[in-house]
């Protein structure tokens, strides 16, 4: 299954969704293995260490210090990953709202985790796109 390219499209049909947990980013030196019995969502390698997205509650479980906790919103709608437009649009709808955006492209979906207090707020500007 082929996942959309077009910018207009998918703007219109991203259906953006909270995810129910909270989560954290930390960074943490080893190997995925040392951490995976805390399930992350995400992993990334780094060359200052390895980087986790995972629950606050797992982060807290496993002694991780972590800076600042996020809610997750996925855009449900299938994006190529060759698709171009859509993080930089979603970014600037963000940015116009004072919402920082970090987000992790998977195979089917955009991720993008934004500051807990402002979750309500970000799923508000994201709809905007569909409301054109």
């Amino acid at each position: 299954m082929v996942g959309e390219t077009n910018l207009t499209a998918l703007l219109a049909s991203m259906l953006p969704v909270l995810l129910d947990e909270e989560y954290v980013f930390c960074s943490v030196q080893g190997q995925y293995g040392d951490y995976q019995n805390l399930l992350p969502l995400a992993t990334f390698r780094e060359s200052e260490g390895l980087t986790l997205v995972l629950t606050k509650a797992a982060a807290i479980e496993g002694g991780l210090p972590f800076e600042s906790v996020f809610k997750g919103i996925t855009l449900t709608v299938h994006s190529s990953l060759d698709a171009v437009g859509l993080t930089a649009a979603v970014a600037n709808k963000l940015t116009e709202k004072g919402i920082s955006a970090n987000v992790i492209a998977a195979y089917y979906h955009d991720h993008i985790f934004v500051q807990t207090e402002k979750a309500a707020l970000a799923i508000e500007a994201l709809n905007e796109f569909s409301q054109v």
